[in-house]
């Protein structure tokens, strides 16, 4: 259900949709109606027959031709409403019928234009044929099609990316394993950490980040390795708690594997990635309230919460202590004034005690007085 303003050049879509779910299939019409085949420039020409019921294609930049598959869905929509049966129509098109129309114009020995009044054209003949490549001839030589590479956007190249986005999210996050592992291996994970977080905002597979980095840049010596790979760490979990809680799986399954030498350390450990600010207190207690056999086996699970449990008592307590102080100093503010002392001209803080009244005033007789 769509709506088209050709005057104000709008294209209205009823309904609700989310945005993500247009994006996707605008990258899919472009993948496939839009690059090139063979070279995936944008610059090409579609050439719609509907008496043949074919559309031809034909690249500006490489100079391949082909076919459409007119089995799709959007091509059968296409042959039966052609560009030229719109009144905006498309440059291409107005480009074909011009060099046409001149063409016509010298086969008859005529100047005079009468045959731009034709409004039929035949597209394909654009593909089909090979007398009507003349101005295509220049643009294909081997420095036009350099030149022509070398000006592609950016933007055109990463649209071949989004295919990566259409696939499963079990696919994604293995895509984004190889990438780190490939950087592990390749010794340039160190400084790569802004590179990783790019590749997972672009599988959108950010909050599973740091599950990943755990099973791959940690193992027995896990507290050595929290300082060095915190950067990379930080960078998914600073202010986003789903992050925080993958991480927490991935120390799960690291305890898991090293399980004679970590599973005794575990609250030290917990300690490490607090003190990184990898971790919040509001996330560890989510976690320590509930045991889950999402990661590792339940009876891992229990004895991994049970080793937590020392480090999460202290942090409730601290974070209590850090409550009751707040209060206390709030108190305090409220029995201190500032007051002006003349001898010394200069401001200084005096604590005043509230007054409280005498036991004397209560026995005071007011006759004697």
């Amino acid at each position: 259900q769509t709506q088209f303003d050709t005057k104000n050049d709008r294209y209205i879509v009823n309904g609700s949709h989310e945005a993500n779910k247009l994006q996707d299939m605008l990258d899919g019409f472009i993948r496939k109606f839009v690059l090139c085949a063979e070279c995936d420039n944008p610059e090409t020409d579609l050439h719609v027959n509907p008496k043949k019921q074919t559309i031809g294609t034909s690249c500006k930049a490489c100079g391949y031709r082909g076919m459409l598959d007119t089995r799709h869905k959007l091509c059968t929509f296409i042959l039966k409403n052609p560009p030229e049966s719109n009144d905006s129509g498309s440059a291409s098109v107005k480009k074909e019928k011009e060099k046409k129309n001149r063409k016509k114009d010298k086969e008859n020995g005529s100047g005079s234009g009468e045959a731009g009044n034709h409004d039929n054209f035949d597209a394909p003949e654009a593909v089909d044929r090979d007398d009507d490549d003349e101005d295509w001839a220049e643009e294909t030589t081997e420095e036009a099609q350099r030149r022509r590479m070398e000006e592609i956007s950016d933007h055109a190249k990463n649209l071949t990316l989004s295919e990566d986005l259409e696939k499963p999210l079990e696919d994604r996050v293995n895509l984004f394993y190889s990438f780190v592992k490939n950087k592990k291996e390749s010794g340039t994970i160190d400084a790569a950490d802004k590179e990783i977080l790019a590749e997972a905002e672009r599988l959108d597979v950010k909050a599973m980040g740091p599950l990943i980095l755990s099973e791959l840049l940690f193992n027995e010596n896990i507290r050595d390795q929290i300082k060095k790979y915190k950067r990379h760490f930080l960078r998914f979990c600073h202010n986003n708690k789903k992050a925080q809680k993958y991480l927490l799986g991935g120390f799960e399954c690291v305890v898991k594997l090293h399980q004679v030498q970590l599973l005794p350390r575990v609250p030290i450990i917990l300690k490490d990635l607090y003190d990184a600010d990898l971790l919040e207190e509001d996330v560890i207690f989510a976690w320590a309230e509930k045991v889950s056999k999402k990661y590792v086996s339940k009876e891992l699970a229990k004895e991994i919460h049970a080793k937590a449990a020392p480090f999460v008592k202290w942090l409730k307590e601290a974070e209590e202590e850090s409550e009751g102080s707040e209060e206390e100093e709030e108190e305090d503010d409220e029995n201190v004034e500032v007051v002006y002392s003349s001898s010394a001209r200069e401001l200084k803080v005096e604590t005043v005690k509230p007054d409280t009244p005498e036991k004397e005033e209560d026995d005071i007789d007011i006759d004697a007085i």
